[in-house]
C-alpha cells in the first residue's frame, strides 16, 4: 500500500494545486489524466485523502461554494483542496529527480506536471528515466538471445514486442531530452508526433520537414 500511496499522493497534490476538488471529481481526472490510474479505485482514493488530510497537506470542507462542474451526492459534498504546508509539499515533489522519479508509474505522474517543474529538474527526471530504460533494454535482449531457441513463437513475439516498446521509449526521451537542451538542429514538434528537422538555411525560409520523411516525399 505504501507503494501505492508513493504515487497517489503527489498525483493528487499536483490536480488540487490546480483547483479544489470534489473526491469524484478527482478521481476521474486521475484515472483520465493519469494513465497508470485506470484502475484506481474509491477504496485507494479516500484512504490516501485521510492521510493527505492527517498529514496537514490538504483540508475537506462541506463549503457550498462548491465548483460548479462537481457532482452532488453524500460523497460529492466534500470539496478537498490544498493547504499552505500542501502548496509547499507539492513544490518539495517537483524539486526532486532521485531514481525513485525514474520508475514506470512515478515517472509518468511526474511527466504530467512537467509543464510546473523546472528545466534542469525536468532534464536530470529525462536522463535518469533513459538511463534505467537503457539498463532494462540490454537485460530484455539477453534475455531475447539466450531464449529465442527454447521457446514458443507466441512467446518469442511478446517477448519482441516488449523490447520494441522500450526501444520507442527510449528514441521518445532522446528527443525530449535534446529539446530540453535547447538542440537547434531538433526540435519536438508536439508530444508524440515526428521531430521536426531544420534544414541548414531555415531561416532564409526553407521548410522544415519530418525527420523520417523519404527522400521520394521529399521530392
Amino acid at each position: 500500500m505504501r507503494g501505492r500511496s508513493d504515487v497517489l499522493e503527489p498525483a493528487i497534490l499536483g490536480l488540487l494545486h490546480q483547483t479544489p476538488m470534489h473526491g469524484y471529481e478527482l478521481r476521474k481526472r486521475l484515472n483520465v489524466v493519469l494513465g497508470s490510474f485506470r484502475a484506481l479505485s474509491y477504496g485507494s482514493l479516500y484512504p490516501c485523502l485521510r492521510s493527505l488530510v492527517e498529514q496537514g497537506w490538504i483540508i475537506g470542507s462541506d463549503s457550498p461554494s462548491a465548483p460548479p462542474h462537481a457532482l452532488t451526492g453524500k460523497r460529492g459534498r466534500i470539496v478537498y483542496e490544498l493547504t499552505a504546508d500542501g502548496k509547499e509539499k507539492f513544490q518539495e515533489i517537483l524539486s526532486s529527480s532521485g531514481p525513485a522519479t525514474w520508475e514506470d508509474e512515478n515517472f509518468d505522474v511526474r511527466f504530467a506536471f512537467f509543464a510546473q517543474t523546472d528545466t534542469e529538474t525536468r532534464l536530470r527526471i529525462l536522463e535518469g528515466r533513459r538511463s534505467r530504460l537503457t539498463e532494462r533494454l540490454e537485460t530484455i535482449r539477453q534475455s531475447f538471445t539466450r531464449t529465442r531457441e527454447r521457446v514458443d513463437e507466441y512467446t518469442l513475439e511478446l517477448q519482441r514486442h516488449g523490447l520494441e516498446q522500450v526501444e520507442r521509449e527510449v528514441r521518445w526521451l532522446d528527443g525530449l531530452i535534446d529539446n530540453e537542451r535547447g538542440n537547434d538542429r531538433v526540435r519536438i514538434h508536439g508530444i508524440g508526433r515526428p521531430a521536426v528537422v531544420d534544414t541548414p538555411h531555415a531561416d532564409d525560409g526553407a521548410p522544415t520537414v519530418p525527420a523520417d520523411t523519404t527522400e521520394k516525399e521529399r521530392g
